[in-house]
């Protein structure tokens, strides 16, 4: 198995995790044995032999080089040998016996921050087939699906039918026989708790309107925002060039029919990013205008009558830009900073990802200010250590209160984590947010590659809270997992309506529909080739429309 044990568990690595390969007894798990430092992904070829993947790089270059190797354990010590070679990238290896094993490949190396250009056919991830006994390579998947990627292969013993190698791809075949397309909504359990629903959409930074019968979020490309309705969707504001549209939300009060936004780029604190609304939503006038003018502002949230509206901004560090320093600031919901805003947070910290309760008292926030000075450890994007605090919402001289951080501590230090995205529930008597407090459960490099600009935040938790008094709540200790993900499960929304059945409040795009037509965007991770695009993950295209 691969674990992070000898080096006392995870470090918040997100690419290469440098684990270990232990071998150890089932019947005495407790009793391990290393047998190789630095290596991941392990496949048994038979009861001494085993193949894994490695990053041959060192942790200090940006690139990575990763190779498949044999490691046989008949010789003392266990001897290494690379099995695919040096110029090209081999990952997730399965056995197919002790000398010849499967792995995934990418033979020419392209630039992912350019995903509108075409790939070469070598620059894609395939399945192919390499032996140590001087057996010719065996491209798999090249010669079927040359324009497409290829992930994990695994091995298939049928008595009948032999050995066959089987791995996982997307399916963007057209299938014309179909007529219906897929729902864009998918409803499933949380296996933690009976009483916690979830709802997956194709988007990210979904958010609930206050009575449940709208949903907005916005597009993987952080270029539209989108609405559902009981009419169906529709893009209620979209953007170009290096802008970004990030966290909508919707005005608290139900009968204000207002979404607010944020827009410019994403994670860089020393640009401009200001706060939009958008009223009237429902009446699709796409009308749009900025409650913010300058500073790096974003994570609106309104208060629970809707007057005025609580984010996280740059302003009063201008001399600090580069440090990213930001503190919470109360603004007019209508009028915005036109008249100053109350700073209700002081410090020199990143106060961010604020949301008021249910009650209108307190504001739940994530904020490193427990550790505010902190470095980011080499190759990871970013210091970590934030947690989640509770502030009153009216008394900006309150000292806010910690509920919950990383919690656990390494040799000599806190472990650098993230707790951030807080989320009440609708009754204010609970806190979701986003944590990394379970590691990453699968190796990333397994994984479609996509730009990230912070490591992953893990997967949604949630605390109790007490209701009579704040200082009640100061480092909790029992939590719940809501979900377990692969990667990344992140800004929760809550609600209380429509997700009994959400295919009664929102539309079904079945082809033919008098309003299907209303949904029109072609899958942005198509080329017009045909070809896949590096972004690629999982999302189906029916009849020229993207569906999932």
């Amino acid at each position: 198995m691969a674990t992070f044990q000898r080096k006392g568990g995870w470090d918040g690595e997100i690419e290469d995790l440098r684990t270990d390969i232990f071998v150890m007894n089932v019947d005495k798990p407790s009793n391990r044995r290393l047998v190789v430092e630095n290596a991941g992904w392990p496949t048994w070829a038979t009861d001494d032999v085993l193949f894994f993947h490695r990053n041959t790089n060192t942790p200090n270059d940006k690139d990575t080089s990763w190779a498949v190797f044999q490691l046989d354990m008949r010789t003392s010590p266990p001897t290494e040998t690379q099995v695919t070679p040096k110029e090209i990238n081999a990952i997730t290896p399965a056995a197919v016996n002790e000398t010849t094993v499967a792995v995934a490949t990418v033979r020419s190396k392209y630039n992912i921050n350019n995903p509108e250009k075409e790939r070469e056919i070598n620059q894609y991830r395939h399945i192919e087939i390499f032996s140590l006994s001087g057996e010719p390579v065996i491209k798999v998947t090249e010669m079927v699906r040359p324009r497409a990627d290829h992930f994990n292969p695994f091995v298939i013993v049928d008595k009948e039918r032999g050995m066959r190698i089987g791995y996982h791809r997307c399916n963007t075949d057209d299938p014309e026989a179909y007529r219906v397309i897929g729902r864009q909504f998918d409803q499933f359990q949380s296996p933690d708790t009976e009483k916690v629903g979830l709802i997956r959409v194709s988007g990210v930074f979904p958010t609930f309107s206050p009575d449940g019968s709208k949903l907005a979020f916005v597009d993987n490309e952080f270029k539209a925002l989108w609405v559902a309705d009981s009419s169906g969707l529709f893009i209620a504001y979209e953007t170009s060039g290096a802008n970004s549209i990030f966290s909508p939300v919707w005005n608290s009060n139900k009968d204000i029919d207002t979404l607010y936004f944020c827009l410019g780029p994403s994670f860089q604190a020393n640009t401009t990013v200001n706060i939009g609304m958008i009223p009237n939503v429902s009446e699709r006038e796409m009308g749009h205008q900025l409650l913010t003018d300058g500073y790096n502002n974003a994570f609106p949230f309104t208060s629970p009558d809707g007057t005025k509206v609580v984010y996280r901004s740059t302003r009063g560090h201008d001399e600090d830009q580069k440090k990213m320093y930001k503190n919470l600031f109360i603004m007019d919901g209508e009028y915005g900073d036109s008249d100053e805003p109350m700073q209700l947070t002081k410090g020199k910290c990143i106060d961010t990802h604020c949301q008021w309760s249910p009650n209108g008292d307190w504001i739940a926030f994530a904020s490193n200010r427990g550790n505010p000075t902190a470095q980011a450890p080499p190759g990871l994007p970013d210091p970590g250590f934030f947690g989640i605090y509770l502030t009153k919402a009216d008394d900006p001289n309150f000292e806010p209160i910690k509920v919950i951080d990383s919690g656990f501590k390494r040799p000599r230090e806190l472990f650098p984590g993230h707790c951030v995205h807080p989320c009440f529930s609708p009754d204010g008597k609970s806190l979701v947010f986003s944590a990394d407090l379970a590691a990453v459960s699968v190796d990333p490099i397994s994984l479609p590659l996509f730009v990230h600009s912070v490591r992953p935040y893990g997967d949604i938790f949630m605390v109790n809270l007490k209701m009579d008094d704040i200082n009640k709540n100061k480092e909790i200790e029992n939590y719940t997992r809501i979900t377990h993900s692969r990667y990344e499960n992140s800004t929760a929304t809550w609600t209380m309506f429509s997700t009994k059945d959400p295919y009664a409040k929102w539309n079904l795009l079945i082809a033919g529909h008098s309003k299907s037509k209303d949904f029109t965007p072609a899958c942005p991770y198509m080329h017009a080739s045909g070809a896949e695009s590096i972004h690629m993950t999982g999302h189906l295209t029916f009849g020229g429309k993207r569906c999932c």
